[in-house]
Order: C-alpha cells, then sequence, then structure tokens
C-alpha cells in the first residue's frame, strides 16, 4: 500500500512540474541585523547570507531556500554605575518558504513575496563589557534556534535576480529580556534555468 501512495504522490508531484515552470539558482548578499531588547540601546551589525533557491510556479510561486547568513547585535547602556556594552554573532542556518506573484514579461519581471523562515544558530560568538556580565548575568542564553518571517521584493532581467527583504523574528531567542532578531537583507542570484 506505501509503494501504491508514494508512486501517486511522485506522479502527481512530476505532473505539477512539467506544467508550472521551474527555476533553480544560487544567491549572495549582504544583510543589516538587529536584535530588539528590552532595556538597552540596539545598534546594527552587517552581515552576509549565501545559499541556493528554487522557484516553482508562474505568476503565482513558491520559493524554497537554504541558505547560510551571518548576523547579530550591538548592544549598550549608560547609568549611574557604568557603561554597558555587548556585540553578538550568529553563523545561522536558514530554511524559508516563500510564496509569491510575479508580473512583467519573461525577461524582465517583479515580484513580491512572503512566508515564514526557520532559522538555526549553528555558531555564536558574543563579548561584552566586564561590567555587562555582572548586570546582565542570563543575557547570552539564546535559543538554538527561532521561526520568523519574510517579506519584500525582487526583479528578475535574464538569468540575474535580486531581492530586497525585511525579516522579522515570531519567536524570542532570549525570552529574559525580550530578544528578537530582525534584519533587512539585499541579495543578487543567478538562475541556472
Amino acid at each position: 500500500m506505501k509503494k501504491y501512495v508514494l508512486s501517486a504522490m511522485l506522479l502527481i508531484a512530476a505532473s505539477i512540474s512539467a506544467s508550472a515552470q521551474f527555476s533553480l539558482g544560487v544567491k549572495g548578499g549582504v544583510n543589516f541585523s538587529k536584535i530588539n531588547t528590552d532595556n538597552l540601546n540596539e545598534s546594527t551589525t552587517t552581515g552576509y547570507q549565501v545559499g541556493a533557491f528554487a522557484r516553482i510556479g508562474n505568476g503565482f510561486y513558491v520559493q524554497p531556500e537554504v541558505y547560510l547568513s551571518s548576523t547579530g547585535g550591538k548592544f549598550n547602556s549608560s547609568s549611574t554605575t557604568g557603561n554597558y556594552s555587548g556585540d553578538v554573532k550568529f553563523t545561522n542556518l536558514n530554511v524559508p518558504l516563500l510564496l509569491g506573484t510575479r508580473f512583467g514579461s519573461k525577461n524582465l519581471n517583479f515580484r513580491l513575496m512572503a512566508g515564514p523562515i526557520y532559522t538555526s544558530i549553528l555558531d555564536k560568538k558574543q563579548s561584552y563589557s566586564a561590567n555587562f556580565n555582572t548586570a546582565y548575568a542570563d543575557f547570552g542564553n539564546y535559543k538554538k534556534s527561532t521561526l520568523g518571517y519574510q517579506a519584500g521584493g525582487g526583479v528578475d532581467i535574464g538569468n540575474i535576480t535580486a531581492d530586497l527583504r525585511y525579516e522579522g523574528g515570531l519567536t524570542k531567542i532570549n525570552d529574559n529580556y525580550g530578544q528578537r532578531q530582525n534584519l533587512w537583507a539585499l541579495s543578487v542570484g543567478f538562475k541556472f534555468f
């Protein structure tokens, strides 16, 4: 029975793929991330992203992606007891699933897209001033993964693709200080087909 169900699913997927336009490509870019935090001043950190994407569909499409990125944030606070500062950088594995629409001709089209993103933190580097850890003892206890959303627009010129997106956090990366990561990302890619 399992063989029949699997065969039927493969047949349906193949027929959908045959009737839909399919693109596969690579992308890379820069992002500007910040971690919003209760009671501290935040500033933006510049990072990178590099990975692959697929696009399935014509006017409306589904775009799964997988890419590595570098994100983070900087924190500081001044009080009567002293100045506190910190810097956090993450290396992430990101898996967004975007739904979108495109309009225009085949060789020049514009796109709008939005969808959820799963982020797994692969590596974390953090540095804090000496008095920061005393004032905020559990500040750096970050979750290993988060859920968020992305929304943005893009343009395709032939096989070249460019996107500008906003990413916001649906889950907090640290519940104790209300920390959520958000970023703006600008990427350029190349569609192989």
